[in-house]
């Protein structure tokens, strides 16, 4: 009976997860149990205060989205996290050079202060948010350019 319920508890609420899905969690709660004093190094995660987490159980996220900051608890073979950075970054734009309409060669420096404000949409969509707004910057900064 409490085998039911927390099983229920366990259960996405977007989405039926299926028996073999709650038979995997709890058998990964069993596992926490037994091995309770070693198992604290792997199943307690910290993010610091710029911090957050994006938590995926068995690929897929957690209905809370993202945690932190402060101290959570992941199963070890059934979750996998991503920390994702809040703070601005910045970085230089390699420089672009350009040949203008009178045939002098310009070359232009910029510098990109970007910020993650939605910490899931970061981890989801991009594979790697900073180096593709990088990216980003230098061929916006390359198109700007040609059309002056």
């Amino acid at each position: 009976k409490y085998i039911f319920y927390l099983c229920l508890d366990l259960k996405d609420s977007r989405e039926e997860s299926g028996y073999i899905f709650c038979f995997l969690i709890i058998l990964s709660y069993i596992l926490v149990v037994i091995t309770f004093p070693l198992s604290l190094c792997f199943c307690l995660k910290v993010v610091q205060e710029y911090e957050r987490a994006v938590i995926f159980r068995l690929g897929r996220i957690l209905a809370n989205g993202a945690r932190g900051p402060g101290l959570f608890f992941i199963l070890p073979c059934i979750d996998t996290y991503g920390k994702v950075d809040l703070r601005t970054v910045t970085f230089d734009v390699p420089p672009q050079e350009i040949l203008t309409r009178d045939s002098v060669t310009v070359a232009v420096d910029a510098v990109v202060y970007f910020r993650i404000f939605n910490a899931v949409i970061s981890i989801t969509n991009v594979e790697d948010a900073a180096k593709s707004t990088k990216l980003l910057a230098a061929t916006t900064l390359r198109n700007v350019i040609k059309s002056i």
